[in-house]
């Protein structure tokens, strides 16, 4: 079992830290089963009434630890794979605490998507959001685009996916997508504060809030999740994404067909 991803639980609270500082919290497949299992572990924790969630170092999390893409063998198809990254980060939405992730630095890809599905992100001066996929061939795949259209609406999620524009903690603020801004040396007690202000209201207030506000959000979410999953299947068998890793070995300009 990692301890680059940690769980603690405190009185009310419980903390999940990201801890891979040597790579921003790059996620791996070992990191990913450790996060799933916490979450499981989480909803048989009723005595835990409000979750952050941070990161050590400097950034909250890079994404995916590219150079561990294919590292670990699997019997698993692409599809099973997404499926069980779907089911497992879905989890969240099955606790009855509320989630505050507390962003610095780099929230990049499907870490940043993975923030976009709690119920509440706030943000250091420092924090930087991408959705780089399209440069490595695919698409954002984690519930991340559905959460954003809802949030910012059709111009800056096609911004973001299509262009990969990088968006400072101000912007975030700006469009919804983080609640609060605060400096770098503040954020971890500011995370804390909302926690405990939300651990000491009636529990099935919370839950029951939290539970209708879900109501308003979800039916889309997994709509977009759900697409999503049969995209990037169909796009890792496609012709062009063959071609992308032809291009990128041989170091020359893609040709691609739009198939």
């Amino acid at each position: 079992m990692t301890d680059r991803v940690r769980l603690r639980v405190e009185g009310a609270i419980a903390t999940i830290t990201n801890d891979n500082v040597d790579k921003h919290n790059a996620f791996d497949d070992e990191m990913d089963a450790r996060l799933f299992e916490i979450l499981g572990e989480l909803q048989d924790r009723p005595e835990v009434r409000a979750v952050v969630w941070r990161g050590e170092g400097p950034s909250w999390s890079s994404g995916r630890d590219v150079s561990a893409i294919g590292a670990n063998v699997t019997d698993l198809t692409h599809h099973e794979l997404m499926v069980r990254g779907h089911r497992g980060i879905q989890q969240l939405w099955d606790l009855d605490a509320p989630v505050i992730a507390a962003i610095r630095g780099w929230a990049i890809g499907g870490s940043f998507q993975r923030a976009l599905l709690c119920d509440i992100r706030i943000a250091a001066t420092d924090a930087r959001f991408m959705l780089p996929e399209l440069a490595h061939g695919v698409i954002p795949d984690t519930g991340g685009m559905g959460v954003l259209y809802e949030m910012c609406g059709h111009g800056l999620v096609s911004d973001m996916v299509l262009t990969g524009r990088r968006l400072s903690a101000d912007e975030a603020l700006h469009h919804g997508i983080v609640s609060r801004v605060v400096e770098p040396d503040e954020l971890d007690a500011t995370a804390y504060e909302m926690a405990e202000k939300v651990a000491a209201a009636p529990a099935v207030a919370v839950k029951l809030a939290r539970r209708a506000i879900g109501h308003l959000a979800r039916p889309a979410q997994r709509a977009s999740m759900d697409d999503e999953l049969i995209y990037q299947t169909f796009l890792n068998r496609s012709d062009d994404f063959a071609e992308f890793r032809a291009a990128r070995t041989e170091d020359r300009q893609p040709r691609y067909r739009g198939s």
